[in-house]
C-alpha cells in the first residue's frame, strides 16, 4: 500500500512539473521568436550574492517556476557548498564555471554543458581571472540551499 502511494506521488509530481514546463515553453512560441543577446541583455543583482552574481531572464521567474537566465559569477566568486532543490542545466558562454563534488573538480569552459540533478551537494564558482557567464535553466523555482 505504502509503495503504490509513493509510486503515485511520484507519478503526480512528473506530471505537474512536465506541465510545468510546457507552459513556459508555450510562452516562448506564442507565435513570435525570442532572441536576447548576452551582450546587450539587463543583468540584475541576485540577492544574497554581495553583488557577486546578477543574472538577466530570459523566460519564466526563477523565483516561481521554469524557467531560463543568462547568469554572471564575478572573478573569485565562491558559492560555497550547497544544492538546489531543483535540477539546474547550465552552457557556459564565456570565462569559466567551476564546479566540484563528492567525484571530483570539474572546469566548465565555453561551450560546455553541466547538468546538477536537484539534491546533489556541490561547490561552484567563477573563474578567478575571467568569473564566468553562462545560460542556465530549469524545470521548476531556482534555490541555493547552503550546506553547513
Amino acid at each position: 500500500m505504502k509503495k503504490s502511494l509513493s509510486v503515485a506521488a511520484v507519478a503526480g509530481l512528473l506530471i505537474v512539473a512536465s506541465l510545468a514546463v510546457a507552459r513556459a515553453q508555450k510562452e516562448l512560441s506564442k507565435d513570435h521568436v525570442t532572441h536576447v543577446s548576452a551582450s546587450k541583455a539587463t543583468f540584475k543583482p541576485m540577492e544574497r550574492s554581495g553583488g557577486a552574481v546578477s543574472s538577466a531572464v530570459l523566460y519564466g521567474d526563477p523565483d516561481k517556476g521554469p524557467h531560463a537566465t543568462f547568469t554572471k559569477f564575478k572573478p573569485g566568486y565562491d558559492a560555497g557548498t550547497h544544492y538546489h532543490t531543483n535540477d539546474v542545466r547550465i552552457v557556459v558562454i564565456k570565462g569559466a564555471y567551476l564546479y566540484k563534488d563528492d567525484d571530483g573538480e570539474k572546469r566548465v569552459g565555453p561551450g560546455e554543458f553541466l547538468s546538477v540533478p536537484g539534491g546533489h551537494k556541490h561547490w561552484s564558482g567563477g573563474d578567478k581571472t575571467e568569473g564566468a557567464l553562462f545560460y542556465q535553466d530549469g524545470p521548476d523555482k531556482f534555490d541555493l540551499v547552503p550546506v553547513k
